[in-house]
């Protein structure tokens, strides 16, 4: 009997060997070739999980973790061919806790599908990345998005995991309450590990109170460097932002040509406050009068909610503008997180950069946190571009990392990054390729992900 026959017989139409749906699940939103599994399966619960890594650790069949589909920096792509569990089915939202303001999720549910099910509780889910990923995913590459530097990222709202180990053996990380002290902290670990470690199946999540008020603003300024230390004094007076998004001159002549706005054409920041109204007032007040002093050209605010949607649908649809740029292409995108205190310099040295590369690349970014992404479109055919925007992405980790950040602030490793972790994590290293032999030693897992190949 052989692994596929085996799986067939679990799974029966819940197996695929199509060409189309194996390539679906062989490329993401990324600018890396797509490499297809060999087969795409679809478990409907831990139980089929659990026995789908049974299967494949007994005849060493590698296994890539899907879930939506979104990652950038190559995660799903099947190096090594084997089979992608796809974690679209498990879907289901068992409980909605608001007494003690958690929900719990199977991991195939998205980011969408859970806001819709939180309506009218007074609570939300805090992390939102740009597009529409599972729950599951987001744990998996450490998500974030706009609110991190108020929320924090996936690692600071997840209170418990399910997770199937590689040799199919299922365990639960943390519990429901909100801190524990016993023993490692498994939930963090797993938070991360990119599909190289086991798969989440479930997750239980802090919830966090819908604000009484929420005031949303959008000011622009003169030079990078002005906006950037705006919400880097912003933020160290205290005012508890909720988001502060940086987008580039580059960027919003890309989004007023794509939406049809008409915004200054000039560095700009948008900013959301959350709390009481009296709070938010004051929050508002206080960031304008910072903003003002580095010469900020207007401080537009809205609080009705179909005018702050109106107002953040330019910085949603970032993404997609940019890729109108260039018909056919596909988005390189790369980010970096440094100390808030050096973003100013290496975003405008960064800028240089791009400017003598001579290629298209708008710049927005997180800017609360230190995190700033670089989207550049690339056509498929177009090899000399591709050299170009992997060479502005090489002196943009380099200089990363020389201002004691990290290559990436919440894209991932994947195969983008994996020849910086040598760099940035040093003797550390080691210890993460120990971690990983000591839960997946035949190495099944999301082979060639996260972890460059020991030199030994």
């Amino acid at each position: 009997m052989s692994f596929t026959t085996e799986l067939k017989a679990l799974l029966s139409n819940r197996y695929s060997e199509n060409t189309d749906v194996r390539n679906q699940h062989g490329a993401g939103f990324s600018y890396h070739a797509c490499m297809p599994p060999d087969a795409v399966v679809y478990p409907q619960s831990v139980e089929e999980v659990s026995e789908i890594l049974r299967i494949c650790s007994r005849y060493r069949v590698p296994v890539i973790p899907f879930g939506a589909g979104t990652s950038i920096e190559g995660h799903i792509v099947a190096t090594r061919g084997g089979i992608s569990v796809d974690l679209g089915k498990m879907n289901r939202i068992p409980e909605i806790n608001t007494a003690d303001m958690y929900v719990t999720v199977q991991a195939g549910v998205t980011r969408n599908q859970l806001d819709e099910a939180l309506k009218g509780t007074g609570f939300f889910f805090p992390i939102g990345p740009g597009v529409n990923a599972t729950i599951g995913g987001m744990a998996a590459t450490r998500a974030s998005g706009t609110n991190a530097v108020r929320y924090g990222t996936m690692k600071d709202n997840v209170l418990s995991l399910t997770v199937v180990l590689p040799d199919g053996s299922v365990v639960k990380t943390g519990s429901k309450a909100r801190k524990s002290s016993a023993g490692y902290d498994l939930t963090r670990l797993f938070i991360g590990s990119e599909g190289t470690l086991g798969i989440i199946t479930d997750l239980t999540l802090k919830l966090s109170g819908y604000p009484e008020s929420v005031y949303a603003a959008v000011t622009s300024f003169p030079t990078v460097e002005a906006a950037v230390n705006t919400a880097i004094r912003t933020i160290q007076q205290g005012v508890p932002v909720a988001r502060v998004e940086l987008l580039d001159a580059t960027m919003m002549r890309v989004i007023n040509r794509y939406s049809g706005l008409t915004y200054r054409e000039e560095p700009t920041l948008f900013l959301e406050f959350h709390g009481s109204s009296g709070e938010v007032e004051r929050q508002a007040d206080r960031t304008r009068s910072i903003a003002f002093g580095f010469g900020a050209e207007g401080f537009v605010g809205e609080e009705e909610e179909s005018a702050r949607e109106r107002l953040w649908k330019a910085r949603t649809d970032a993404a997609l503008a940019v890729q109108t740029l260039v018909p056919g292409c596909r988005l390189f995108s790369t980010d970096v997180c440094v100390p808030i205190s050096r973003l100013a310099v290496c975003i405008t040295e960064t800028q240089r950069d791009i400017a003598e590369s001579g290629l298209l690349a708008p710049i927005l970014g997180h800017v609360g946190d230190g995190n700033f992404h670089l989207s550049i479109p690339v056509h498929p055919d177009d090899p000399d571009a591709l050299a170009k925007a992997r060479a502005v992405n090489e002196r943009l980790v380099r200089r990363a990392l020389e201002m004691e950040g990290t290559c990436t602030g919440e894209h991932g490793i994947g195969i983008g990054k994996l020849a910086y972790m040598e760099s940035e994590h040093g003797p550390a290293l080691a210890v993460m390729r120990s971690i990983k032999a000591g839960l997946d030693p035949l190495q099944i897992m999301n082979p060639g992900k996260l972890l460059p190949p020991s030199p030994f």
